[in-house]
């Protein structure tokens, strides 16, 4: 028997593709990065990254958030020459964004509101648009996302599914 089919027991045939683990973002402040996206999402620490509670130096270079079911989100890196992109201007281009669905407009609202006391920043406001409302705002370590209202479209764990409603959509 093959570690692979260890993994998944001899009467179970592998997964036809590979699945996402996570999302890992580089950050300089490894720790305040994961607590803004612990907070806005709702993410718990994964076991053994939680912030020391002993008074000891806290200086990660890697932390898993997971889900209320115990699934790997998200992941913080710590890289100290990460530069904060500019978005909309490409000077310093963006590498890839986050898109995060809310149900209403008031939603919408609450949550933009909820980020930016975080520590997020507006980048961009598209709230009154009729056909899909969002905001695109930055992370504290200037990562652009999006908060948008969900469509009627399927939106599944790995997030939307169809057009991409923040930077670097074509409108």
């Amino acid at each position: 028997m093959t570690d692979a089919s260890a993994a998944t027991g001899p009467s179970e045939p592998p997964p036809a593709y590979p699945e996402l683990l996570h999302t890992a973002i580089d950050a300089r402040d490894c720790r305040g990065l994961a607590e803004f996206y612990r907070e806005l999402l709702g993410l718990r620490y994964r076991p053994g990254d939680e912030p020391p509670t002993d008074g000891s130096p806290d200086d990660p270079d890697w932390l898993v958030l997971l889900d209320a079911d115990g699934v790997r989100v998200m992941a913080i890196q710590r890289k100290a020459d990460t530069r904060t992109p500019t978005w909309p201007s490409e000077q310093v281009p963006m590498q890839m964004h986050l898109d995060f669905t809310v149900v209403s407009i008031d939603a919408l609202d609450q949550h933009r509101h909820r980020a930016e006391q975080l520590g997020a920043r507006l980048l961009h406001d598209r709230s009154g648009d009729a056909g899909e409302p969002l905001y695109v705002l930055a992370d504290p370590a200037g990562h652009p996302f999006c908060l948008l209202v969900q469509s009627g479209e399927r939106v599944g764990r790995a997030g939307r599914v169809g057009r991409s409603a923040g930077p670097g959509a074509s409108e």
